[in-house]
């Protein structure tokens, strides 16, 4: 009877999943625009406003894996469904903020429920779908993933100059309302939830680890990573890492089960999305400085070129979905991944004369490489699992994703304004006017860095896709 009813409501499923998923994506980018008018509001400077966004993707990440571990304890729509009523939840209370501190800890809470639905989202798509539709299905939620993402910052624009500020929170309360309630009817009921311990040692532990690694990262970016400070966050998240090791190697129900990492297709698949989402942000940092700053272009024109990208992904991820789902996931990966390295070093070719069809086609095709290569490889780390760990290796999936959009940002401003200093003989972090080539020669410089980043993953990918095939051929013979 359940399986009859899961086949009956799978599209609504789909889209109960899928509009939580982009609200949440949408979340974490559609702040950024509205900075400079919530620093006004609470009279601060854009330093302390900028905590508003460091704060929901440090929480998102801190906390998505303990979600995806009580996930497959007390069951992945359980967790799903607290998510969305804590997100809700927090996003109210973002919008009636009276000071920033209120505004920090709500965000807080909306990125701990937004956690908990990212960290089981893959989980209950891999229970619902049958391994014939799971690519697409995860390729469509991977298209709303990223739409939501890139959306986020024109839309905010939008919000801001047609209402406030706090209609960017509003607008998501009706929805997790909705979302709630469409939930109740129609996600399939959990099983059992499994008599497993919850290791509190290893999340406290694991949770001082993101927090120290992204604080140093993130904070490391506007002060140096070489200051004390920095350097002492890098060292108690190596510190907390090495002792969260240790611990779960004893815990009989340990939050991460390391032996998951022992499966070779699941670890390769997770590399290569670090890596790819490494590359992938250090585009989405320098292309709005190189449209705005280099070309002269307006916000909205840089937003329209910027489009591209998730216009082509929309389109081009559940096709590639579809078509693992026929033909298998492997060679998607590798001609995706490929594919994506061969935008990046044409994107190199740029210079500080601008030639819109070009960028347009560039673009167009590294958002043609991503999509065929996150659905597959999603499907890759899901179908890879048994399925009493789908709801620890979907989170690991996000987490990885989260955790390589930092880094990204990291990497290419290190190489951007590390080259764009060498140039000029003295250090700058920021674009300097009039010096337009230098900083067209830094980004070319930057996104050749993140070619070669890619392509690791493009020849790891082809190893695993070798090796699989020559085992495949010994076991025939």
């Amino acid at each position: 009877m359940e399986n009859q009813l899961q086949y009956k409501n799978r599209g609504l499923i789909l889209i109960n999943i899928v509009l939580l998923t982009f609200m949440a994506c949408l979340d974490s980018s559609i702040v950024n625009v509205a900075l400079p008018v919530m620093a006004g509001y609470f009279k601060v400077g854009m330093n302390s406003i900028s905590v508003i966004v460091s704060a929901y993707l440090i929480a998102i990440s801190a906390t998505i894996l303990i979600f995806g571990r009580l996930g497959d304890i007390k069951g992945t729509v359980k967790i799903f469904q607290i998510g969305t009523v804590i997100f809700t939840a927090g996003s109210l209370l973002c919008a009636v903020s009276n000071s920033l501190y209120i505004l920090i800890l709500a965000r807080i809470i909306q990125a701990v429920g937004a956690a908990g639905f990212m960290a089981t989202n893959q989980g209950i798509i891999t229970r619902v779908f049958p391994a014939g539709e799971r690519g697409k299905a995860l390729g469509i939620t991977g298209s709303f993933v990223a739409l939501g993402t890139l959306v986020g910052p024109p839309l905010g624009g939008f919000i801001v100059d047609a209402a406030a500020w706090q209609y960017i929170f509003l607008i998501n309360i009706p929805i997790g309302v909705f979302a709630f309630i469409l939930g109740l009817k129609i996600l399939p009921r959990d099983e059992e939830s499994r008599k497993a311990r919850f290791d509190l040692k290893g999340a406290l532990l694991f949770l001082l680890f993101i927090v120290a690694l992204f604080a140093a990262l993130l904070v490391g970016e506007q002060i140096g990573f070489t200051k004390p400070l920095i350097l002492a966050g890098f060292a108690l998240a190596v510190i907390a890492f090495i002792i969260f090791l240790k611990v779960e190697r004893k815990e009989e129900s340990p939050l991460l089960q390391l032996n998951i990492f022992k499966n070779q297709l699941f670890s390769l698949s997770i590399l290569c999305g670090f890596l790819l989402f490494i590359a992938m942000n250090c585009s989405n940092i320098i292309l709005p400085f190189y449209l705005q700053d280099v070309i002269k272009l307006s916000p909205s024109m840089s937003g329209l070129y910027l489009m591209t990208y998730p216009l082509v992904l929309f389109v081009v991820a559940p096709i590639s979905g579809h078509i693992s789902d026929k033909i298998g996931s492997e060679l998607l990966t590798l001609i995706g991944l490929l594919t994506f390295c061969f935008a990046f070093f044409m994107m190199a070719t740029l210079n500080q004369f601008f030639q819109p069809v070009k960028l347009v086609l560039i673009i167009a095709v590294m958002a043609l490489g991503n999509g065929m290569f996150q659905s597959p490889n999603n499907s890759l780390v899901m179908s890879s699992v048994p399925r009493e760990r789908v709801g620890i290796a979907g989170s690991i999936n996000a987490l990885v994703r989260n955790l390589g959009l930092v880094v990204g940002v990291s990497v290419s401003t290190l190489i951007l304004y590390g080259v764009m200093s060498r140039q000029l003989g003295y250090t700058v972090t920021t674009f300097v006017a009039g010096k337009e080539a230098e900083f067209a020669f830094a980004m070319r410089v930057t996104y050749i860095c993140a070619g070669l980043i890619a392509m690791i993953g493009a020849v790891l990918t082809a190893f695993r896709l070798i090796t699989n095939r020559k085992r495949a051929a010994v076991e025939k013979v």
